[in-house]
């Protein structure tokens, strides 16, 4: 039996990683956590009976430590709760699926209690790599990568040890306004955004890829996890998303990790790594696939990708600033606050105010967090 705890349980990995869980009855679920959606989490920890669950929201954790009552499930709340999720004794792997910043500390946590991580949460190497990856290997822990396209790569180098890689290809969709022009993409509103063409996600990732910022985010998590400079991850458009991800060694020969578009199997692969078991659901028919396509991305009208890697290069804590600004502009954005292309345009201000400082603290990271928000809040 493994036990697993899961840090953003009622979100869109989440609620799919327990999909996995009830496929196979080996896994236990020890703790779930989660923002202030107290009436699904009280359904979850109801069926999988973790021994403790918790809730961003304190008001949220007050109405489910009502529900639960009846049980002896243990409600806690905030950061301490989140805290408590990540390091529960008892857990093993511990999967990373809150979104944002708010993801760093549970993530430290956990691996200095040696927990194995699954991890989701982007943020957390995109502005705290410096500091996970020494850690995660310091004490023996996996960093084993639940994104499909960092699943994809990690899949692709196994059996590939010592041979050295020319290239990271990391595929995009192109998300739903691929082809647009910036003058285009000045009248789209919140509900054309969230509508991705291959993949249902949670609100803050669709639009992250509508912009094409998510790839830039996973550009700079790609460095992190497989040790490469960011110049040496190409992105590549792959509108089907079949090719989930690829690498090219110095022999010039490519490795492709392929599949229909399914979070479930790189969860899955994460939690039971390296064994691959029977998953329910669609198969890849290359009879009724036909073709392939592969474009280049649109720099010039989703300038978002070409300021990740902007701040990737710059390092320190301007990938700190890129994320920051682009969670704020995301939530005005979907507010009302602000039109679309303002997402990038913010994040470029953001960047651009900015004094980079190098190898930057945990704390050093969150207070940049709060000064670019207090920044955005006065210009905008």
């Amino acid at each position: 039996m493994k036990q697993i705890s899961i840090l953003g349980s009622t979100g869109s990995i989440g609620t799919q990683t327990l999909e996995v869980v009830r496929e196979n009855h080996d896994l236990e679920v020890t703790a779930l956590a989660a923002g202030r959606n107290a009436a699904l989490l009280e359904a979850q920890a109801r069926e999988f009976r973790p021994k403790l669950v918790a809730l961003e929201d304190e008001a949220a954790a007050g109405d489910l430590r009502v529900r639960l009552k009846d049980t002896d499930i243990r409600v806690l709340s905030g950061m301490d709760g989140l805290l408590a999720a990540a390091t529960e004794p008892e857990a093993q792997v511990v999967v990373t699926a809150v979104v944002g910043m708010i993801g760093i500390r549970p993530t430290i946590a956990a691996i200095r209690s040696g927990k194995d991580i699954a991890l989701a949460n982007k943020e957390t190497l995109v502005t705290a790599g410096h500091l996970i990856m020494p850690l995660a290997k310091e004490k023996g822990v996996r960093i084993l990568p639940v994104d499909s396209e960092h699943s994809a790569i990690f899949q692709c180098l196994g059996g590939e040890a010592g041979n050295r890689i020319s290239r990271i290809l990391l595929t995009a969709s192109g998300g739903p306004f691929r082809g647009k022009t910036r003058e285009e993409l000045m009248a789209v509103r919140p509900e054309d955004a969230l509508k991705h063409p291959n993949w249902a996600m949670g609100h803050k990732i669709t639009i992250d890829s509508s912009t094409m910022v998510n790839k830039g985010l996973e550009v700079m998590e790609a460095g992190w996890l497989f040790g490469v400079g960011v110049d040496d991850v190409q992105v590549v458009v792959q509108p089907q998303s079949i090719v989930h991800s690829m690498v090219q060694f110095e022999d010039g020969a490519v490795m492709a990790q392929m599949g229909v578009p399914d979070m479930k199997l790189p969860i899955q692969y994460a939690l039971f790594y390296p064994e691959r078991r029977q998953m329910s659901g669609e198969r890849l028919d290359f009879w009724t696939l036909g073709s392939l396509d592969f474009e280049a991305p649109d720099f010039e009208n989703f300038p978002g990708l070409s300021m990740a890697y902007e701040a990737g290069r710059t390092g320190g804590t301007m990938p700190t600033v890129f994320n920051a600004a682009n969670e704020w502009a995301v939530a005005a954005f979907l507010g009302g606050r602000i039109a679309y292309p303002d997402i990038t345009q913010i994040i470029g201000e953001a960047m651009a105010r900015h004094k980079t400082k190098e190898k930057p603290e945990l704390e050093e990271i969150l207070q940049t967090e709060t000064e670019v928000y207090h920044f955005l809040e006065d210009r905008w």
